[in-house]
């Protein structure tokens, strides 16, 4: 079953109502791919942060679950600061790592689509932080 997923910049306090929304890119700025799950996130987060895969992937538990089905992560600050603060350069070579990964791979995302990917975040990640707020990863499992 295919997930659809929205990566959105929020304030802190916004989490339950994004989880609620239906489509939370029609209230915040955001991005929205599918078949983005929570391990292709704590991979992202490896790669950004060189932490273990173990590691990451417990700082991304829901931090709330909508009634309709929607689950709701947190990226880590670590990673945000990541995104919006690496050169192009970097990003481009952060992307192809992670195109090369078993998740993405095995789904055969294309390269140039996880660039788009690691680039449109890191755009998301600098409007954040110019606004203070975080990203939430809006998962929803029906919404294909």
């Amino acid at each position: 079953m295919g997930i659809l997923t929205q990566i959105v910049a929020a304030e802190e306090d916004e989490c339950v109502a994004i989880g609620e929304s239906l489509r939370p890119l029609e209230e915040w700025s955001g991005i929205e791919r599918r078949g983005i799950d929570t391990a292709k996130i704590a991979t992202l987060h490896c790669l950004l942060t060189g932490e273990e895969f173990d590691l990451a992937i417990s700082t991304y538990e829901p931090v709330h679950v909508g009634g309709e089905g929607a689950v709701v992560l947190r990226l880590a600050d670590e990673a945000t600061e990541r995104l919006a603060t690496l050169e192009e350069e970097a990003l481009e070579l952060v992307a192809a790592e992670l195109a090369a990964t078993e998740d993405f791979e095995m789904e055969h995302w294309d390269p140039e689509e996880v660039l788009a990917l690691v680039l449109d975040l890191a755009d998301l990640a600098r409007l954040a932080d110019a606004q203070g707020q975080v990203l939430f990863v809006w998962m929803h499992p029906l919404l294909t």
